[in-house]
């Protein structure tokens, strides 16, 4: 999820910081005969990437934010630990880099024109979110790992669900945790999300809540 927002928040940056430039500078626009300070609807072309970067970052946001707070709710987890403190620092590393890019962004259409104060707003929103979650995460210690009678549920920088229905496999390869499930579909989270003193009672915790008839234990998971 983290992965796939960062690339498109990158393909979508590239054509409204263009714009910045030739705005901020007032660069000619040979193709429409015109210059950058001069350009038609320039407000609205802002406004409309603005509200794009919004809606994706928001998604994240609450994404991540829901997340924590079920997680959480340990009543409702046979199983419930926080993350490994390897892991936390990863998280803590990502999300203080993430934060930083984005008020550096929010600083660069500042400078560049105040036409797109807009943008500046939105990304030094999204930035104090990721510093906030950060900073939460924390002092309150909610990034865990979780385990219900229907799935894993892993909160942290992102949010995962794998679910035990249509599970057929459950491996380990290097520092990956991946669960295959029928259709040929994968998902994976990082065995550092697991504390090495807690992941017997993890894995003991994951063959009760599946049928061992249809899911299979590599060596590699046996050993976890």
């Amino acid at each position: 999820m983290n992965k796939f927002i960062n690339i498109l928040f990158l393909l979508l940056l590239i054509p409204i910081v263009a714009l910045s430039i030739f705005v901020g500078f007032d660069l000619p626009i040979e193709i429409l005969r015109t210059s950058g300070k001069y350009l038609p609807h320039q407000h609205i072309y802002f406004l409309s990437f603005a509200i794009l970067f919004f809606i994706l970052g928001a998604r994240r946001s609450m994404r991540r934010w829901i997340g924590v707070r079920m997680v959480n709710k340990k009543e409702k987890f046979q199983w419930n630990e926080e993350i490994d403190k390897k892991r936390k620092s990863q998280v803590n590393m990502y999300l203080i880099i993430e934060g930083i890019l984005h008020l550096l962004i929010a600083m660069t259409f500042v400078l560049l024109t105040p036409k797109a104060l807009v943008m500046a707003c939105v990304f030094l929103a999204l930035g104090l979110d990721h510093l906030l979650f950060c900073v939460f995460g924390n002092v309150f210690h909610l990034w865990r790992v979780g385990v219900t009678n229907k799935a894993v549920v892993v909160a942290e920088r992102d949010f995962k669900v794998l679910y035990f229905s249509g599970l057929r496999k459950v491996s380990v390869h290097q520092q990956t945790l991946f669960f295959d499930y029928i259709k040929e579909l994968q998902l994976a989270i990082s065995i550092d999300n697991i504390t090495p003193s807690n992941r017997a009672s993890f894995r003991n915790i994951i063959e009760e809540k599946v049928n061992r008839e249809r899911v299979h234990f590599t060596e590699s998971f046996k050993e976890f």
